[in-house]
């Protein structure tokens, strides 16, 4: 987390409370000015320290805490492997020592807090009590926050973090978008304090259909980049309808591959095939020549693509502009049959 993204997750949490039915910890110390940051833990430390006051922490109990859905992080596919690190760093520091970020909920009889920053943590401290520690407790401070606050709070601490998929990103943002921002997408650049552009093309990532997305072997594979190709391909109805088509068959492979512990296919194969899906469909269609009633060819279509239908009407074949006219209305209704209309 660099020192600017600090001051601005400070800043969202200047105003939180101090909880007053959970146990208090000891308050962080401030960290001298001039200090360098040497991880992520201290960087966090400074930030809820605000390096010019002390931030009360609490000793909550994890079953106690839900999460939010705002939050990019899929918390069903966390796991004790993609874990692994955080869990070995709290057992060897006897506990957890970053304390997340969390808001009070109401008319839950369940839970008390839910997690804003700090979702691997609670997954991590809820598997350690379950596995052998159950003296572990879920340090957090808590925040006054509304939904759009805390989606951007959540949203700064995901940046710093790689094991955030890109997609899972882009879907946030896209949900994010119409539910605290009226799908205005420079409103919402702005408050992220990100390029609209860049911001642009993750929401059209996030449009990617789920059964292109099952083509890959996981969806931490869908990067950004690439994605965005994909993304952009889709838009030409006859183009998505091959992707598509391709990407069913790719999955199955997967699965089938799956099955037989095979190594599954790479993203850069899967997105060849998948660009390549339209081009192959089509130089597989049958082409379209109208002939005269001489057997001679007067008119025939060379190419369909999102830029247009090339037409050419051949020389010598004895055709007048009637015949012609007629056989152009053939071509366009074979086209559209095809899927390849000029309305696409």
């Amino acid at each position: 987390m660099s020192r600017k993204q600090a001051d601005y997750m400070a800043a969202l949490l200047a105003d939180e409370p101090v909880g007053a039915n959970a146990a208090p910890v000891a308050p962080l110390p401030v960290r001298p000015r001039g200090t360098t940051l040497l991880n992520r833990e201290t960087a966090l430390a400074r930030v809820t320290s605000g390096e010019v006051r002390q931030v009360t922490q609490l000793l909550l109990d994890p079953a106690r805490v839900r999460i939010w859905p705002g939050n990019a992080r899929s918390y069903q596919h966390l796991s004790e492997d993609s874990c692994r690190e955080l869990i070995d760093s709290i057992i060897a520091e006897g506990g957890q020592k970053v304390p997340a970020v969390v808001r009070r909920v109401e008319n839950d009889p369940g839970h008390d807090f839910e997690v804003i920053a700090g979702t691997r943590r609670h997954w991590s401290i809820s598997w350690l009590r379950a596995h052998s520690y159950p003296e572990m407790q879920f340090v957090a401070q808590v925040a006054q926050l509304d939904d759009e606050a805390a989606f951007r709070l959540a949203d700064l601490e995901n940046r710093a973090r790689s094991d955030v998929s890109d997609l899972e990103r882009a879907c946030n943002y896209a949900e994010a978008l119409k539910a605290h921002y009226g799908n205005h997408l420079t409103r919402m650049a702005e408050r992220l304090k990100v390029s609209k552009g860049w911001l642009s093309k993750m929401i059209k990532v996030a449009g990617i259909p789920d059964g292109v997305i099952a083509a890959f072997a996981s969806p931490s594979d869908v990067q950004l980049k690439p994605a965005y190709a994909l993304a952009q391909a889709l838009d030409d109805k006859r183009a998505s309808m091959a992707i598509q088509t391709t990407a069913r068959d790719i999955a199955r492979e997967q699965a089938v591959r799956r099955t037989n512990a095979m190594a599954l296919f790479p993203a850069a194969e899967v997105l060849r095939r998948l660009l390549d899906a339209p081009k192959i469909a089509t130089e597989a269609l049958p082409p379209f020549v109208w002939t005269t009633p001489h057997g001679r060819p007067g008119l025939s279509i060379q190419s369909s693509n999102r830029q247009g239908v090339t037409i050419r009407l051949h020389s010598g074949s004895g055709a007048g502009p009637d015949e012609l006219a007629q056989a152009l209305r053939q071509a366009l209704n074979h086209l559209e049959a095809e899927g390849h209309g000029l309305k696409r």
